[in-house]
Protein backbone atom coordinates (compact mmCIF):
# COMPACT_ATOMS: atom_id res chain seq x y z
CA UNK A 1 0.00 0.00 0.00
CA UNK A 2 1.13 3.56 -0.76
CA UNK A 3 3.49 2.57 -3.14
CA UNK A 4 4.44 3.80 -6.50
CA UNK A 5 3.39 2.16 -10.33
CA UNK A 6 7.54 2.50 -10.89
CA UNK A 7 8.11 0.52 -7.56
CA UNK A 8 6.31 -2.50 -8.44
CA UNK A 9 7.90 -2.58 -11.80
CA UNK A 10 11.04 -2.34 -10.59
CA UNK A 11 10.06 -5.29 -7.79
CA UNK A 12 8.77 -6.92 -10.61
CA UNK A 13 11.39 -6.46 -12.95
CA UNK A 14 14.12 -8.12 -10.32
CA UNK A 15 11.26 -11.18 -10.16
CA UNK A 16 11.94 -11.82 -14.18
CA UNK A 17 15.75 -11.74 -13.49
CA UNK A 18 15.47 -14.33 -11.14
CA UNK A 19 13.38 -16.28 -12.90
CA UNK A 20 15.25 -15.79 -15.78
CA UNK A 21 17.57 -17.41 -14.50
CA UNK A 22 16.03 -19.94 -13.03
CA UNK A 23 14.27 -20.97 -16.51
CA UNK A 24 17.81 -22.31 -17.11
CA UNK A 25 17.51 -25.00 -14.58
CA UNK A 26 14.03 -25.65 -14.96
CA UNK A 27 11.91 -24.88 -18.02
CA UNK A 28 8.87 -25.22 -16.08
CA UNK A 29 9.55 -21.91 -14.70
CA UNK A 30 7.54 -18.81 -16.16
CA UNK A 31 9.21 -15.80 -16.75
CA UNK A 32 6.73 -12.58 -16.32
CA UNK A 33 5.93 -10.65 -19.38
CA UNK A 34 8.10 -7.19 -19.37
CA UNK A 35 5.20 -5.24 -20.27
CA UNK A 36 3.13 -6.68 -17.81
CA UNK A 37 3.52 -3.45 -15.27
CA UNK A 38 4.53 -1.06 -17.44
CA UNK A 39 5.22 2.64 -16.03
CA UNK A 40 6.52 6.12 -17.69
CA UNK A 41 9.95 7.64 -16.84
CA UNK A 42 9.21 11.00 -15.59
CA UNK A 43 11.50 13.31 -14.91
CA UNK A 44 11.83 16.06 -11.78
CA UNK A 45 10.18 19.28 -12.48
CA UNK A 46 12.56 22.32 -12.84
CA UNK A 47 12.30 24.99 -9.70
CA UNK A 48 12.36 27.99 -10.97
CA UNK A 49 13.66 29.93 -8.16
CA UNK A 50 13.08 33.92 -7.87
CA UNK A 51 15.07 36.65 -7.31
CA UNK A 52 13.49 36.20 -3.57
CA UNK A 53 13.99 33.15 -3.11
CA UNK A 54 17.42 32.93 -4.15
CA UNK A 55 18.39 35.49 -1.71
CA UNK A 56 16.31 34.13 1.36
CA UNK A 57 18.68 31.17 0.49
CA UNK A 58 22.33 32.95 0.42
CA UNK A 59 20.49 34.58 3.71
CA UNK A 60 19.87 31.35 5.50
CA UNK A 61 23.82 30.33 4.60
CA UNK A 62 24.99 32.87 7.03
CA UNK A 63 23.57 31.06 9.82
CA UNK A 64 26.11 27.47 8.98
CA UNK A 65 28.68 27.09 11.20
CA UNK A 66 31.92 27.16 10.82
CA UNK A 67 32.68 30.30 8.89
CA UNK A 68 34.58 28.22 6.01
CA UNK A 69 31.10 26.27 5.73
CA UNK A 70 28.76 29.44 5.18
CA UNK A 71 30.77 31.60 2.91
CA UNK A 72 31.85 28.03 0.73
CA UNK A 73 27.73 27.59 0.42
CA UNK A 74 27.37 30.98 -0.35
CA UNK A 75 29.73 30.78 -2.93
CA UNK A 76 27.99 27.96 -4.67
CA UNK A 77 25.00 29.46 -4.42
CA UNK A 78 25.53 32.16 -6.10
CA UNK A 79 27.83 30.71 -8.86
CA UNK A 80 25.20 28.47 -9.95
CA UNK A 81 23.13 31.36 -9.83
CA UNK A 82 24.59 33.99 -12.37
CA UNK A 83 26.25 31.25 -14.44
CA UNK A 84 24.03 28.37 -15.32
CA UNK A 85 26.96 26.02 -14.59
CA UNK A 86 26.58 22.41 -13.52
CA UNK A 87 26.87 21.96 -9.83
CA UNK A 88 29.38 19.08 -10.67
CA UNK A 89 31.24 21.60 -12.73
CA UNK A 90 31.12 24.42 -9.61
CA UNK A 91 32.43 21.50 -6.84
CA UNK A 92 35.12 20.39 -9.78
CA UNK A 93 36.52 23.86 -10.55
CA UNK A 94 39.94 24.28 -9.26
CA UNK A 95 41.81 27.29 -8.03
CA UNK A 96 43.48 27.46 -11.15
CA UNK A 97 40.49 27.82 -13.49
CA UNK A 98 39.88 31.12 -12.60
CA UNK A 99 40.98 34.10 -13.81
CA UNK A 100 40.40 37.08 -11.73
CA UNK A 101 42.02 39.37 -13.86
CA UNK A 102 40.08 38.36 -17.24
CA UNK A 103 37.25 37.69 -15.17
CA UNK A 104 36.80 34.05 -16.46
CA UNK A 105 36.14 30.46 -15.26
CA UNK A 106 37.56 27.90 -17.50
CA UNK A 107 35.02 24.59 -17.16
CA UNK A 108 37.47 21.57 -17.88
CA UNK A 109 36.17 17.95 -19.13
CA UNK A 110 32.94 18.51 -18.46
CA UNK A 111 29.85 16.40 -19.80
CA UNK A 112 31.11 15.02 -22.89
CA UNK A 113 34.62 15.71 -22.27
CA UNK A 114 33.89 19.83 -23.37
CA UNK A 115 35.70 22.32 -21.94
CA UNK A 116 34.44 26.24 -22.27
CA UNK A 117 35.29 29.67 -20.45
CA UNK A 118 32.55 31.63 -18.42
CA UNK A 119 32.63 35.35 -18.64
CA UNK A 120 32.08 36.52 -15.23
CA UNK A 121 30.33 39.60 -14.29
CA UNK A 122 32.56 41.91 -11.96
CA UNK A 123 30.25 41.53 -8.92
CA UNK A 124 31.11 37.88 -9.00
CA UNK A 125 34.59 38.34 -9.92
CA UNK A 126 34.81 40.29 -6.69
CA UNK A 127 32.72 37.80 -4.58
CA UNK A 128 34.87 35.09 -5.67
CA UNK A 129 37.98 37.41 -4.67
CA UNK A 130 36.37 37.51 -1.32
CA UNK A 131 36.09 33.97 -1.31
CA UNK A 132 39.66 33.22 -1.76
CA UNK A 133 40.32 35.41 0.99
CA UNK A 134 38.78 33.51 3.44
CA UNK A 135 39.40 30.47 2.18
CA UNK A 136 43.37 31.20 2.65
CA UNK A 137 42.66 32.69 5.87
CA UNK A 138 41.34 29.23 7.00
CA UNK A 139 43.98 27.33 6.08
CA UNK A 140 43.23 25.85 3.02
CA UNK A 141 45.66 24.32 0.43
CA UNK A 142 43.73 22.19 -1.97
CA UNK A 143 43.75 22.70 -5.32
CA UNK A 144 39.98 22.58 -5.61
CA UNK A 145 37.96 26.34 -5.22
CA UNK A 146 35.40 25.54 -2.99
CA UNK A 147 36.15 23.66 -0.09
CA UNK A 148 34.69 21.85 2.95
CA UNK A 149 35.43 22.60 6.38
CA UNK A 150 37.88 19.73 6.32
CA UNK A 151 40.13 21.81 3.93
CA UNK A 152 39.40 19.06 0.86
CA UNK A 153 37.37 19.74 -1.62
CA UNK A 154 33.21 20.11 -1.16
CA UNK A 155 31.66 17.17 -2.74
CA UNK A 156 28.60 17.01 -4.38
CA UNK A 157 26.50 15.00 -2.19
CA UNK A 158 27.62 17.49 0.83
CA UNK A 159 26.98 20.38 -1.06
CA UNK A 160 23.43 18.75 -1.69
CA UNK A 161 22.82 17.78 1.99
CA UNK A 162 23.59 21.03 3.19
CA UNK A 163 21.17 22.90 0.41
CA UNK A 164 18.05 20.74 1.39
CA UNK A 165 18.76 21.96 5.16
CA UNK A 166 18.68 25.73 3.92
CA UNK A 167 15.76 25.18 1.91
CA UNK A 168 13.66 25.09 4.74
CA UNK A 169 15.35 27.36 6.65
CA UNK A 170 14.54 29.99 4.21
CA UNK A 171 10.90 28.69 3.24
CA UNK A 172 11.65 27.09 0.19
CA UNK A 173 9.09 24.70 -0.04
CA UNK A 174 8.40 22.30 -2.25
CA UNK A 175 5.44 23.22 -5.13
CA UNK A 176 4.70 19.61 -5.74
CA UNK A 177 6.04 15.79 -5.60
CA UNK A 178 7.60 16.37 -8.31
CA UNK A 179 8.97 20.00 -8.18
CA UNK A 180 11.51 20.16 -5.20
CA UNK A 181 13.95 23.11 -4.83
CA UNK A 182 17.24 21.52 -6.32
CA UNK A 183 20.94 22.67 -7.24
CA UNK A 184 20.51 22.02 -10.61
CA UNK A 185 17.18 23.71 -10.52
CA UNK A 186 19.66 26.91 -10.85
CA UNK A 187 20.76 26.03 -14.38
CA UNK A 188 17.39 25.50 -14.97
CA UNK A 189 16.52 29.33 -13.93
CA UNK A 190 19.38 30.44 -15.35
CA UNK A 191 18.31 29.63 -18.53
CA UNK A 192 14.68 31.12 -18.59
CA UNK A 193 15.88 34.04 -17.02
CA UNK A 194 18.23 34.67 -19.96
CA UNK A 195 15.35 33.89 -22.40
CA UNK A 196 13.14 36.42 -20.45
CA UNK A 197 15.39 39.00 -20.50
CA UNK A 198 15.68 38.53 -24.55
CA UNK A 199 11.82 38.98 -24.31
CA UNK A 200 11.92 42.04 -21.79
CA UNK A 201 14.86 43.88 -23.63
CA UNK A 202 13.13 43.68 -27.26
CA UNK A 203 16.00 41.63 -28.35
CA UNK A 204 15.26 38.13 -30.67
CA UNK A 205 15.20 35.13 -28.45
CA UNK A 206 16.03 32.76 -31.14
CA UNK A 207 19.38 34.85 -31.77
CA UNK A 208 19.75 33.56 -27.89
CA UNK A 209 19.61 30.23 -27.84
CA UNK A 210 23.11 29.07 -29.47
CA UNK A 211 24.49 31.51 -27.17
CA UNK A 212 22.91 30.19 -24.48
CA UNK A 213 23.34 26.38 -25.35
CA UNK A 214 27.24 27.71 -25.61
CA UNK A 215 27.44 28.92 -22.28
CA UNK A 216 25.76 26.01 -21.05
CA UNK A 217 28.04 23.47 -22.46
CA UNK A 218 25.58 21.96 -24.89
CA UNK A 219 26.73 20.26 -27.92
CA UNK A 220 23.63 21.26 -29.77
CA UNK A 221 21.18 23.92 -29.40
CA UNK A 222 18.02 21.20 -29.07
CA UNK A 223 19.39 20.32 -25.63
CA UNK A 224 18.99 23.65 -24.02
CA UNK A 225 15.33 23.67 -25.45
CA UNK A 226 14.57 21.49 -22.13
CA UNK A 227 15.92 23.67 -19.89
CA UNK A 228 13.43 26.62 -20.73
CA UNK A 229 10.77 25.14 -19.04
CA UNK A 230 7.36 26.38 -20.35
CA UNK A 231 6.90 28.55 -16.97
CA UNK A 232 4.15 31.10 -16.86
CA UNK A 233 6.56 34.31 -17.56
CA UNK A 234 7.77 32.59 -20.36
CA UNK A 235 5.12 31.71 -22.22
CA UNK A 236 3.38 35.24 -21.22
CA UNK A 237 6.39 37.39 -22.58
CA UNK A 238 5.99 35.10 -25.90
CA UNK A 239 2.22 36.11 -25.55
CA UNK A 240 2.88 39.27 -24.91
CA UNK A 241 5.70 39.57 -27.86
CA UNK A 242 3.00 38.19 -30.75
CA UNK A 243 0.32 40.03 -29.40
CA UNK A 244 2.77 43.01 -30.13
CA UNK A 245 3.59 42.05 -33.35
CA UNK A 246 0.06 41.60 -34.46
CA UNK A 247 -0.73 45.23 -33.24
CA UNK A 248 1.78 46.74 -35.28
CA UNK A 249 1.15 45.00 -38.67
CA UNK A 250 -2.94 45.34 -38.50
CA UNK A 251 -2.57 48.67 -38.05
Amino acid sequence: MGTSPRWHAVRLSAVRGFAAWARTFDQAVQVPPTRMLPFRTTRATPYLYTASEINALMDAATSLRPLLRAVTIQTLIGLLAVTGMRAGEAVGADVSDLDLNTGVLTIRGAKFGKSRQLPLHPSTTDALSTYLRVRAHHGATTSALLVSTAGTRLTYNNAQRIFKKLTARASVMPRSAACRPRLHDFRHTFAVNTLLDAYESGADPGERIPLLATYLGHTESANTYWYLHACPELLTAAANRVDHHLATVTR
